[in-house]
This record gives structure tokens, sequence and C-alpha cells, in this order.
């Protein structure tokens, strides 16, 4: 079995190619309310703790996975690797509408170029979390954490059981690239995962949102027919068509069982996302989207989140961290507490 389509549990990656970072929770600072009902005026970085396999309840678990080797090989701006701290910092200042609790958990890190093994590694990670009845939202990190994210998800459900998985991925491109001699990288995730359900006799249900036209070649969409990909154009992502995508998706998350969400910050307009591996030249409005995570939200059915492409480098006055953070928090929102 190759490394790309080997899954965590037949894979033990070399301890000196990646790092596990324990959580810094002096990350976690921000203002502080003085208000008549103190429980009314939290922010995360009151609430969030430090994760412990042991004594965690059910909640939301955050997870770092600092790689952009993958945009290396894909050729893409390098500096997502340091994009875990930045998103926990934007997310400190975030308003606490929860019951259940939120950890953070440890970072894993690339090291020596070694991707492989730092996959393996984040995936271990998140099917510990999952045994451990939590919701993971990993923080990229390029878009290379899907594979990762993936195997996490399939180890915890058990490949043997034959989990019926649905990837949503809002994403400017496919990212069905097949691995080159470089090996896989950030274009390569969702190719890997299909080659992997074939193998293993699983459905490949696929949808992704925000496809440009001009940033996927004519092989692409030619693979992405083949595999029976559900997809949907940029352009036609607009708040006119909300009804039409929204049924789309209905359509999608009944086929399934387990729903993993993924968004890459490169499927949003380059004003509102310019700290990205490849910052987009139209991107899909951020009041088409949010509805749609919230219905992905409220469908029972999602085990999974990651957020991809943040690359603090290129930000602009922290647009891009406050939009990573602002979708996090929205699909971590218990309205009971509103």
């Amino acid at each position: 079995m190759s490394a790309e389509s080997a899954t965590p549990e037949s894979v033990f990656p070399d301890p000196e190619s990646y790092q596990e970072k324990l959580p810094d929770m002096t990350l976690w600072q921000g203002r502080v309310d003085e208000e008549t009902v103190p429980e009314w005026a939290l922010r995360w970085h009151q609430k969030v703790s430090r994760y412990s396999n042991q004594s965690a309840l059910p909640g939301v678990t955050l997870a770092g996975f600092a790689s952009d080797e993958g945009v290396r090989r894909n050729k893409g701006r390098p500096g997502a690797a340091s994009g875990p701290d930045i998103l926990r910092k934007a997310l400190a200042g975030q308003p606490w509408n929860r019951e259940q609790p939120v950890y953070d958990s440890e970072t894993i890190i690339c090291r020596n170029g070694n991707l492989e093994a730092a996959q393996l590694a984040f995936a271990r990670h998140i099917s510990k979390l999952l045994d451990n009845q939590q919701l993971p939202v990993g923080l990229g990190g390029g878009h290379e954490i899907a594979w990762a994210s993936y195997q996490g998800l399939i180890q915890h459900l058990n490949p043997e059981q034959k989990p019926n998985v649905g990837i949503i991925n809002f994403d400017a491109h496919f990212d069905l690239r097949k691995p080159d001699q470089a090996g896989a990288s950030s274009g390569t995730p969702f190719c890997q995962i299909a080659d992997y359900t074939r193998q293993q006799h699983l459905p490949f249900h696929y949808l992704c949102l925000g496809v440009s036209r001009n940033s996927n070649t004519r092989m692409l969409f030619e693979r992405a027919r083949t595999l029976g990909v559900d997809y949907q154009y940029d352009e036609d992502m607009t708040i006119i068509q909300l009804h039409k995508l929204t049924a789309l998706l209905s359509r999608f998350i009944d086929k399934v069982e387990h729903v993993y969400l993924t968004i890459d910050l490169d499927a949003f307009p380059a004003a509102l996302a310019p700290g990205v591996s490849a910052p987009a030249s139209r991107g899909v409005p951020l009041e088409v989207v949010e509805p749609l995570l919230k219905y992905i939200r409220d469908s029972e059915k999602l085990r999974l989140i990651d957020i991809a492409e943040f690359n603090p480098s290129y930000d602009i006055d922290h647009r891009t961290s406050r939009l990573a953070a602002r979708l996090i928090h929205l699909l971590t929102l218990q309205e009971t507490t509103l």
C-alpha cells in the first residue's frame, strides 16, 4: 500500500519528520467586559481550555496542522504553515455563545518536507478526538490538510464498516490532481481520497462549491465528471440562486451518513480573503456561503471541519483571519444561547 493511500493504522510515521506542539494557552487573550450579567459578556479566550483526553466533555476541539509543504509542491506561495496560531488569536475575541465546551489541542508541524508523515500524525490525532466525542476543527495550513482530515475520520468510522461519507468543499479548485514525482500536494487531496475509496470499495461523494472555470484545466473537469463529482461554479453562487444551492446541498446531504466540511479560504473574493495561497479573481460572496454553512451545521451529520490555505504572510488588516474566525464561530454556534 502506498503512502498516499495508507491509513494511519497501517503506517507509523517517523517522529523525527513531524512535531507535536502542545497548545499555547497564552494565545487566548483579549478584552474582558465588566457587566451586570458576567456570563453574557464572555469571549472565547475566557472559556477555551486545554484539551485532555481523560477529562474532556463532548464539545468542539481545535487542532492545528502547520504545513505548507503541499503548497510548495503545488508551486503556490508559502506561508500557510504559520496559520494555526494566528487563527487561534483571531478566535480569542469571538463572543461566547455556547453551552458545550471548546478545547484547544496540539498542532502537528510538518518537518523536513515530510508531508506524508505529518498527515498521518494529524489523522491519528483527529481520529482520537472523534473517538472522544469531539467535533474537531482543523486549523491549516495548506489544503493538504484534507487528506489528513479524511484519513482521521475514516479511521474513526472504521473502513470495514463501509461508512458513507460526504465531502463538502468550498473551493475555487477541484484539488483533483494526481500526485506527481514531487509527491502529493495541496492540489491532490480529493484525488487521493477518490483512489482510496476505490481501493476500499467505499462510496465517493464529493461536492465542490465555488469552482472557478479559469482555475481548473479541462483534464480536471473531465476527472470530476468521471468520478461523479457534484460541483457549482463560482459565477452561479449568487444570492438569487440561494434557493437552488440549498436544494443541491440538501440532496447531497440526504444521500450520506456523515459530512466532512472543508473550507479553502481562496473560495472567497480576494478583497475579503487576501491572505491565501492563491487569491481568487472572483470568489463566492459571504452572504451566499453563510446560509449554506448554517444548513450543514444544522444537518446533524457534520462530523469534522477544517479551514485551509490561510497564509498570514499576505493577510491585509487581518481580513482573512477574521473571516476564518467568523466562519468557525458560525459553525460552532449554539443558537439556543442567543
